[in-house]
This record gives C-alpha cells, structure tokens and sequence, in this order.
C-alpha cells in the first residue's frame, strides 16, 4: 500500500510540469506587456526595459520557465508582478478561505445527494423519487454564477437573512456560497447514488437476504450501500476537482478573497507568477483527493485493497 501511495505522488511530478509548462506558455504567447500593467502611468521604453531585466522577463522563453521550475521545487512560488509580495505567502493568506468554501460545498453534496439518493432508490415510484428527480434535473442545468446571484437577490437583498459577500460573518457567511457551489454538484452525486442503488438492489444476493428474513434497514446498510457505492464515489471524487474549477466563479460572485478569485485578478494582470501558483496549489489537491479517493475504494472494497499490495492495481 505504502508503494502504492509513493508511486501516486511520484506520477504528480511530470503532471505538474505539464501544467505549468502549458500555463506559462499561454502567459507568455499572450498578447500585452505586463510591464505596462505593472508601470500604470509611470510607463516609458527605460523603466520597462529595467522592469523586464529585474523580474527575468527579458531572457528567453525556456530560460524563464527552467528558472521558474527551479524555485518551485524549492518551494518558491515566485514573486508577484503586481503587489511585489511572495506569491507563497498570498496563497497562505487566502487558501484557507478557498479550502472553507469547498468543503462546505462538499458537504452539502455529500450529506444530502448520497441520502437522497439512497432514500430515492428504496422508493421508486414515490413523489419523494419523482420530486428529487426533478430537483436533480434543476441542480444539474443551473449554472453557479446565476444560481448565486439569484440566491443574494432573495436571502440577502429581500429577506436580508444571510450576509451578502465574503466571509466575515462566520458560519452565516459559508450558507450561500456552500449552496451555490454544492448544488449542482449535489444533484449528479444524487443521481448517481440513486442509480447504483437501484441496480444493486436489484441483484439476486438481495433478494436471497430478504428472503432469509434480513431487516428491510440492515439489507440496505449492510448488503446494497457498500456495492452501490463504488460508482459515487468516483463521482465524489471528480466534483472535487469541479468544485475547485467552480469554486473561482463562486468567490467571484460572493466577493470571497480566496485562491480562485486571486486567479481570476491575476489573469487579468497578467500576473503569470500568482496564476502558476494558484494553479499549481489546485492541481495538487485534485491529485491528492484523486488518491484519498483510490484508497478509500481498497477499505470499502477488500479485493482491491489486495490488489495494491500484490502491485496490480
């Protein structure tokens, strides 16, 4: 298991390159000086030809990229154009905010799409399935930024419930942002849970545990839930690597100071070393859940859990 888990991390090391060589690639071919950006009025031919000399930007494509990589497997994330600050230490500053939102969405995704879910697929032909089927349709074809604002419009501009923007409010200040995020979200992991459990429960080992007299509860809990679960939570795991896509139009709308609205700012800037490091913080936690998610198909299934350690898998 243990070799299994460190050959992961080793394959997070070329896709990470990948990536920051296409993003800086894409910076670099961009059209604009960001020097120009970075001047404002105090702009001229002298102070952008130093300007360009003192961040490196004067020296050959694959020169700045080689040099980019170096720092940043010492843990440098670079220096920003525009606030001359440490890129690291912003992506401290502002990840925890980003990290708060996200798992509050996954937690409106998961404790409410898996029970629905569940509690769907026991009764199929109820209202309660025929209403969350269509709430899942809603959840799915919503989009974040539209869903949100109309969520601002009612809880916090007509009923003046929920605080509007940014996170200054506690829990209150998550509700909206979570729902926002989590929704749509919430919806496919229902309608994934409610699927795998109809074809579970479908299968004759369930028929055989009703027959021998089994609880209607425990043939659920114990026979058809862990089988039914395989497909959501590959689901699960996927969302989380939407959600941290999402989670930029999120703080956008709620005007939350977290990593995604940081690159949405510094694309705009073109502040290619806040845009490296943003990315570069999402795509390793996306691998990261990507493994969380491997190994906890080995504890729910024992067969893959042997499959690890044989080298198979």
């Amino acid at each position: 298991m243990i070799r299994y888990i460190l050959k992961r991390l080793l394959f997070m090391i070329p896709v990470i390159l990948a990536l920051t060589f296409v993003v800086f690639g894409i910076m670099h071919l961009t059209p604009g000086d960001p020097t120009a950006i970075i001047l404002g009025n105090e702009f001229s031919e002298e102070a952008s030809a130093q300007l360009k000399a003192d961040l490196g930007l004067d020296k050959p494509f694959f020169v700045q990229y080689v040099n980019y990589v170096i720092k940043l497997v010492q843990g440098d994330f670079g220096i920003s154009y525009i606030t001359r600050a440490p890129v690291g230490e912003q992506l401290l500053s502002r990840f925890p905010k980003t990290f708060a939102v996200v798992m509050a969405a996954m937690v409106v995704c998961v404790g409410l799409g898996i029970p629905i879910g569940i509690l769907s697929a026991t009764k199929p032909n109820s209202v309660f399935s025929n209403i969350t089927m269509i709430f899942g349709l809603l959840g799915v074809s919503m989009p974040i930024f539209w869903l949100g604002l109309l969520l601002i419009l009612a809880f916090s501009v007509n009923l003046g419930w929920l605080p509007p923007s940014g996170l200054d409010n506690g829990f209150a200040s998550l509700i909206l942002p979570a729902i926002t995020l989590g929704t749509n979200y919430m919806a496919n992991t229902m309608r994934t849970t409610r699927s795998s459990m109809l074809e579970s429960i479908r299968q004759d080992y369930i028929r055989t545990a009703q027959a021998k007299g089994v609880s209607e509860g425990s043939v659920i809990r114990k026979h058809a839930l862990p089988n039914a679960l395989m497909p959501t939570i590959t689901v699960v795991g996927m969302n989380i690597g939407a959600l941290l896509g999402g989670v930029v139009l999120c703080e956008t709308v709620f005007s939350i100071p977290g990593t995604g609205r940081m690159l949405v700012e510094s694309i705009n800037k073109r502040d290619t070393p806040c845009v490296l490091g943003c990315l570069v913080l999402m795509a390793v936690c996306v691998a990261v859940s990507n493994l969380l998610v491997d190994l906890l198909y080995a504890y729910i299934d024992p067969r893959i859990k042997e499959q690890y350690k044989s080298g198979k898998a």
